[in-house]
């Protein structure tokens, strides 16, 4: 999704005057295009991601609209006394935006991943979050945290590729299905599609989540999970403080009680190894055998 957000801000900067972009020296092969549209206003803060946030913070005082990038452990875990100081109890429209949200840096480790960062995030008070699942939903979720007075966290991921999606919201119907609701949120959607099993697809309706705080369940999602009573929520991110123990308590508030929900998720590192996105998630049972297993529990029960 890096490239389509590069495309978006660049095309951004053609409808304001009030932008600065904060990179924390990444972006290469990447952001070229927006610093030489941006010129002065594209600033390498370098890797001290605490004096980014803290000069954004100062920016949006002055009336500016800052934006800082960087991978997404850094944008959220290092600085994060000073987004919730300087930024969030300000109320400053400061917009941070972390690439590869969960296993996204693969190999280089648990320091590089980001598996709290969305919990990390909802704790904060005025924060809002995106978790575009398409490379389509990037220029729409760029308009709409411009647009946004508060600040914001964007998690950024390799995008699934999934034909037919609706435009970006908070509720989207991916599929129908006959038997099971799959929420889940953000990219890591497609293993399901990547299993190559008809016969689960079928049977399974599934729907992605774009926003924290979460919204009021959509009527559709309500109606469905009364029917089948069966939910399944799937994220790149840990149990704890993630999409599963959100949408559970929404559930629980809203009076939709299913008759079952499993909440698969980000296991950590069971192995004490590191190895590609692809191989986390599938050790974490998001992807290939085990996903089919698990599915297969659920839809048997």
């Amino acid at each position: 999704m890096r490239a389509e957000f590069a495309q978006a801000m660049v095309g951004l900067f053609k409808t304001r005057s009030d932008l600065v972009f904060i990179t924390g020296d990444v972006g290469y092969m990447a952001l070229e295009s927006v610093a030489e549209t941006y010129g002065s206003r594209f600033i390498n803060a370098g890797v001290a991601e605490q004096n980014a946030v803290s000069l954004a913070a100062g920016l949006a005082r002055e009336g500016l609209q800052p934006w800082v990038y960087s991978m997404a452990a850094f944008t959220t875990l290092r600085p994060h006394a000073q987004i919730r100081d300087n930024v969030c109890l300000q109320k400053l429209p400061v917009k941070l935006i972390g690439n590869g949200g969960g296993y996204g840096y693969g190999i280089m480790g648990a320091t590089h991943h980001a598996l709290e960062d969305v919990g990390v995030m909802r704790a904060l008070p005025n924060m809002k979050i995106f978790v575009p699942l398409v490379a389509e939903d990037i220029p729409r979720v760029v308009q709409m945290m411009a647009s946004d007075p508060h600040p914001n966290y964007l998690r950024l991921n390799t995008a699934a590729t999934i034909a037919g999606v609706a435009p970006f919201s908070a509720w989207r119907r991916i599929k129908p299905g006959r038997s099971c609701v799959v929420v889940a949120m953000g990219p890591v959607l497609q293993g399901l599609y990547d299993l190559e099993r008809p016969d689960l697809l079928d049977e399974l309706e599934i729907w992605g989540a774009g926003t924290f705080p979460l919204e009021p369940l959509a009527g559709e999602l309500a109606v469905s999970i009364q029917q089948k009573r069966r939910v399944v929520t799937i994220e790149e991110h840990y149990l704890h403080t993630g999409f599963g123990e959100a949408f559970s308590h929404l559930l629980l508030t809203s009076g939709v009680i299913p008759q079952s929900l499993i909440s698969l998720h980000a296991a950590g590192y069971p192995s004490g190894r590191y190895g590609s996105q692809r191989w986390h998630q599938e050790e974490s049972g998001l992807r290939g055998v085990a996903l089919a297993k698990r599915l297969e529990q659920v839809l048997r029960g």
